[in-house]
């Protein structure tokens, strides 16, 4: 059994021996990441092991280990959520999308679910570059210098994109009288 599998099939907070690098913390950020980002439910043990994988390719090629390993494991999860939509359609996946970011013990009133959907949706519409930045930011809870020290551009554009990308929602919602 290869060692990827081996790791697939731990459960959280197992060791193998090897030191997972990727704390619980870490992991969930970079579960929530993939799920807002629109990867299925079923295909998020997958996303979170392409990002150790990453981490551990980065490491077997003397890389430094990132200054910031979560910030670093939450722009590859955008990444590999920005992929995954360029093979799949992503208004497929949307019913899905919502049901699985809703926690089941909590169960939210009409209002909220039109809102998520409404979010969700104006999410969908986004170009990748600003919804890659939304997600880092609002639900990965990056600030700024991190986003765009990780994506290899100015503060000033991850601001830029931000921007932009909330007066687009914000309209949206406007638009579609959910606010």
């Amino acid at each position: 059994m290869s060692v990827l599998r081996r790791t697939a099939r731990r459960g959280p907070g197992e060791d193998t021996g090897h030191g997972d690098p990727l704390d619980a913390a870490q992991e969930r950020r970079v579960r929530a990441v993939l799920a807002l980002g629109g990867v299925p439910q079923a295909d998020l043990p997958d996303g979170v092991q392409q990002v150790r994988l990453r981490l551990l390719e980065r490491a077997a090629k003397g890389h430094d280990a990132p200054r910031d390993v979560s910030a670093w494991a939450a722009v590859v999860a955008s990444n590999l959520a920005m992929d995954w939509h360029r093979a799949k359609r992503r208004q497929e996946r949307l019913g899905e999308r919502l049901a699985s970011l809703r926690p089941h013990e909590h169960p939210s009133g009409e209002d909220t679910s039109v809102l998520s959907l409404a979010v969700a949706q104006g999410l969908d519409d986004l170009p990748d570059a600003q919804r890659q930045v939304v997600v880092l930011r609002f639900y990965a809870d990056l600030p700024v210098r991190s986003i765009a020290e990780e994506l290899g551009v100015p503060e000033g554009t991850v601001k830029s994109r931000l921007h932009t990308a909330v007066r687009a929602l914000r309209a949206r919602l406007h638009e579609d009288e959910v606010v």
